[in-house]
């Protein structure tokens, strides 16, 4: 079976162990704390990062990526579209290679300057999509809703 562009994109991300949450917030009830809680509850080492926050979900949450100690392998970004670039600019800085922008339906965090900062800098983004429709176990919603973009076209285009 031929692997498509975009499940090699997203082995290589979920390869990660060390992933940044970009867009959490104080509300538990956003997308950016569903995926931090899905990655911390898959053994990742997930970093939330929102600059207007020190905690999230009980654990700490950093300014930046840069505050983050050690650096991390992957950020996801789940912000307002319009704060997309400048994480990307980060990722730059910081040498993060890989980017995930959260999109199930609607804008979600996808920017088409983000998606461009990221190829102009080599790194290697997933424009759309939700890292819960691939990070095993796959819960009932999500695998309905790959099925569904998949279905419609509505799956990120991977490169």
């Amino acid at each position: 079976m031929t692997t498509t562009p975009l499940e090699a994109a997203v082995r290589d991300f979920l390869e990660q162990k060390r992933i940044a949450v970009a867009g959490v917030s104080r509300s538990k009830n956003q997308a950016a704390n569903a995926i931090y809680r899905k990655l911390r509850a898959t053994d990742y080492e997930v970093f939330a990062v929102n600059p207007k926050t020190e905690t999230v979900e009980g654990d700490s949450c950093y300014p930046r990526l840069a505050a983050i100690p050690g650096n991390v392998d992957a950020v996801v970004i789940a912000t307002c579209p319009e704060a997309a670039p400048e994480v990307v600019r980060e990722c730059a800085e910081l040498g993060i290679e890989r980017v995930w922008m959260h999109r199930s339906f609607g804008r979600g965090s996808v920017s088409d300057e983000a998606v461009r900062l990221c190829e102009e800098h080599g790194i290697r983004v997933i424009p759309g999509g939700c890292p819960m429709m691939f990070c095993a176990p796959v819960d009932p919603a999500h695998r309905c809703m790959r099925w569904f973009l998949k279905l419609t076209g509505g799956l990120p285009k991977a490169a």
